[in-house]
């Protein structure tokens, strides 16, 4: 590790005229400047090569039956600069080792009336800028009530976004590409149904929110290490293109209980010229404290098989029975009642994916659909709706646990609360001990329907808590998490890399439910990725899902190639092989690449990128040194135009190419594809076709002499 640290104290008198206070990168590219405008209210802009990325943009919160709110009235009483360097190693990452370069500037300010204090402090690092409130110990600020924060982002321009409608409770939409002053009339037709969602405005918008200027600006607006704190979403001033912040309220309509001394999360602006950068920004994670698991030994990547998508499909079904309108648990009798015939979630099927999962050198295996409740799990308001704890008939807690020991397979547990987030924490203990008894290291939770208690939305400050709990109560039993429907991730992974997945966007369940523009992974590393990894279940070589089931119709909007090449472009250390075997059986040749890549990096090169067009990521894996190259397509055909230069010098190696063949499009021909391969050095070059919806992906192996 190498640290450098300077402070540099410039002490203001209460009175001083200075009201602005510059402060620059490291590299010099950015500039922000901090004011006070004539009424005390604080503001800042931001400036990258002298063009201006955030114009004058006010800062404050306004507070809940509070004479004075923390918006105006403000003088300067200290300033304080800093400059930090440090490296650091994730645990699991893209990359082996992140810098951690910024300066800092802090700001004191003083309310004159109420003679309180807050601080706002701003770090610039060389690919953007991250502020946060800080409210320190003091009389007059103790306990106080947000009733918004009105942090503002006065953009430059009309800029093209990519975007989400706002809602408190989903981020399960496709994207939508529009200029800022097209958002108001797209709005109704971007929010798609969800089984829980509350929009709050027509030009409403979530981070991370990707923007692009008209003179090739790439922006992002994110937000930071999300602690007791709820969830910020972006509203629009579509007249004078300025964004401000717009909290997730709670069941009262409040949006933040506060305690001093406390902070918000950090707000990000990530901001480059070669939309590469952003894809390569660690400043997400940086803003986050750093790994408090002291030992981290027992956090692996895992990549899975599972009983799932034939749920998702229809085929099968997580309940084990039709003849219970009702149930009630220990109560209701399951060993008396008829099954169904179609659960999924059974001894010989979850076999056939244990033994799957063994011969091609899977991780592990997830069973969704394995515990009682499934028949009456949704849409009641239903609190006590599962225990995570008692198995189905026919699922063998135990004999499925050793038996996938003896074959060298992990077993991934699946706790589904139904949005009952006091039912959860209720069995929290029980269910991770009962984890730890049987063998299992790592759980998918799911937050599908709307929260209990009611009138709780899934992005609160309570609910933020929630999951927040549930980690740090996993990391005590050495469990994985990996979220759904939860919180979109801010990197806190790295403070508690037991978080090793979320979902947090529309994932690929959503080709079942009626499939997913072509465009969306190529637009999500630039979204959704920049605050953690995505567990998006990849691996999908069967397009036509009524071949899977004939009473659902949707279409996988992807080729085979595309979903070899998410392994690669979208990043997590979770990844899943989502198909049916029976499918990846069809295609042996091309699932090599799946059993073949990696989930752990030492190093990444973002080769192409432009947002909701295309997508080129080469990775160097962690174990084996091989190299592997990922490439996802938008709506249109393109050449890929790629250089190895990453490759070492002097060596040779064979390289894989699973690629679109020529006719292969998403829709009419998506399970065309071709397989070559061919030597390459770090002076190669390729060239190579990406059908519509389409890509290719390429494993290098070192030519040994």
């Amino acid at each position: 590790m190498k640290q450098f640290l300077f402070t540099a104290l410039v002490w203001l008198a209460f009175f001083s005229p200075a009201k602005s206070q510059q402060l620059k990168s490291p590299n010099g590219k950015f500039v922000m400047e901090f004011s006070l405008q004539n009424d005390g209210t604080p503001s800042y802009s931001l400036n990258y090569k002298s063009k201006a990325v955030v114009k004058p943009s006010k800062l404050g919160l306004e507070l809940k039956n509070d004479k004075k709110s923390l918006l105006n009235d403000f003088t300067v009483v200290e300033t304080k600069t800093t400059t930090f360097d440090e490296s650091w190693k994730p645990v699991w990452g893209e990359v082996a080792s992140i810098r951690n370069h910024y300066n800092e500037l802090a700001v004191t300010l003083n309310q004159k009336e109420t003679d309180r204090q807050i601080v706002i402090r701003f770090r610039l690092f060389d690919d953007g800028l991250g502020f946060r409130y800080e409210f320190p110990s003091q009389k007059n600020l103790t306990y106080f009530v947000i009733k918004e924060e009105r942090t503002q982002f006065a953009m430059a321009g009309d800029h093209t976004a990519f975007w989400i409608p706002g809602d408190y409770d989903t981020q399960e939409y496709d994207y939508t590409t529009s200029k800022l002053s097209e958002i108001r009339g797209l709005t109704e037709k971007a929010t798609t149904a969800n089984v829980s969602q509350k929009s709050f405005s027509t030009t409403g918008v979530q981070t991370s929110l990707m923007l692009k200027t008209g003179d090739g600006l790439y922006i992002n607006l994110h937000e930071a290490a999300l602690i007791n704190y709820s969830c910020m979403h972006l509203n629009l001033d579509d007249k004078n293109m300025v964004f401000e912040s717009w909290l997730t309220p709670d069941a009262k309509g409040d949006k933040g209980y506060m305690q001093a001394p406390n902070h918000s999360p950090w707000r990000t602006i990530i901001v480059s010229d070669d939309a590469r950068e952003i894809l390569a920004s660690k400043m997400t994670l940086n803003l986050n404290d750093p790994c408090k698991i002291e030992d981290t030994s027992w956090i692996k990547p895992v990549k899975y098989v599972g009983v799932w998508w034939e749920m998702i499909t229809g085929k099968s079904s997580w309940a084990y029975t039709d003849e219970f309108p009702t149930i009630q648990l220990g109560v209701t009798d399951f060993s008396k009642s008829k099954p169904n015939g179609k659960h999924g979630a059974n001894n010989t099927n979850v076999k056939k994916y244990i033994d799957f999962a063994a011969k091609n050198g899977f991780d592990a295996v997830l069973v969704e659909g394995w515990n009682e409740g499934w028949e009456d799990w949704f849409g009641h308001s239903k609190d006590y709706v599962f225990d995570f704890l008692t198995p189905y008939p026919d699922f063998d807690v135990k004999g499925l646990h050793e038996y996938a020991k003896s074959k060298g397979v992990k077993m991934i547990m699946h706790h589904e609360t139904s949005g009952s987030v006091r039912n959860y924490e209720r069995h929290m203990d029980k269910a991770y001990q009962f984890m730890n008894d049987n063998g299992y290291d790592a759980v998918k939770s799911g937050y599908v329907g709307d929260i209990l208690p009611r009138g709780e939305n899934h992005y609160s400050q309570w609910i933020v808590n929630h999951y927040q709990y549930a980690v740090e109560k996993a990391a005590e039993y050495k469990i994985m998490l990996n979220a759904h429907e939860a919180i979109r991730p801010t990197g806190i992974c790295r403070t508690y890399p037991n978080l090793i997945g979320n979902e947090a966007a529309r994932g690929t369940e959503y080709q079942a439910f009626g499939g997913s523009k072509p465009n969306h992974v190529t637009v999500l590393p630039f979204t959704r990725l920049v605050g953690g990894p995505m567990d998006y279940t990849p691996g999908i070589f069967e397009m036509d899902i009524s071949k899977i089931n004939p009473g659902n119709n949707s279409h996988v909007n992807s080729t085979i190639a595309n979903q070899l090449a998410l392994y690669v472009t979208m990043y997590s250390p979770l990844q899943m092989a989502a198909d049916l075997i029976e499918n990846y059986d069809r295609f042996p040749d091309a699932f090599q690449f799946i059993k073949d890549v990696a989930v752990d990096w030492t190093d990444s090169k973002y080769l192409e990128a432009e947002p909701g067009q295309y997508v080129t990521v080469a990775r160097k894996a962690k174990v084996t040194n091989n190299w592997f190259i990922g490439n996802v397509n938008g709506d249109t055909s393109r050449t890929s135009t790629i250089k190895f230069d990453f490759l070492e010098k002097g060596k040779k190696y064979m390289a894989t190419i699973y690629a679109d063949a020529k006719d292969a499009h998403y829709k009419t021909n998506p399970q065309a594809y071709t397989i070559r391969k061919m030597t390459v050095t770090n002076k190669s070059k390729l060239a190579q076709l990406s059908a519509p919806g389409g890509g290719y992906a390429i494993s290098i192996v070192e030519i040994k002499k």
